[in-house]
């Protein structure tokens, strides 16, 4: 009966730029790259994340934070922290 409830709609929530955190950060890298953790100071593909998800990974980074990120910039940021320190020089939503 919980389905009476109104709820924001999820496609709503996405589309919004969120504030750039370590712990979003986290939580995009987490999500995205399939894994279930991963610290601020871990090397993302040490942890898991598949040459095949950083696309999807740079993709979503752009679109949860409202930045472009440059290719050589985002190969270089390995971890959250560096994803972070990237998104929040560049602007991002929150920074």
């Amino acid at each position: 009966s919980g389905a009476a409830r109104g709820r924001p709609s999820l496609r709503a929530q996405v589309r919004q730029p969120m504030a750039s955190d370590i712990n979003s950060v986290i939580e995009v890298v987490t999500r995205v790259g399939g894994i279930a953790e991963v610290g601020p100071d871990q090397d993302i593909f040490e942890a898991g994340v598949s040459s095949v998800n950083a696309l999807e990974l740079l993709l979503e980074l752009e679109s949860a934070f409202g930045v472009s990120i440059p290719d050589e910039d985002f190969v270089s940021a390995r971890t959250p922290r560096a994803m972070h320190e990237l998104v929040s020089r560049l602007g991002g939503e929150g920074a």
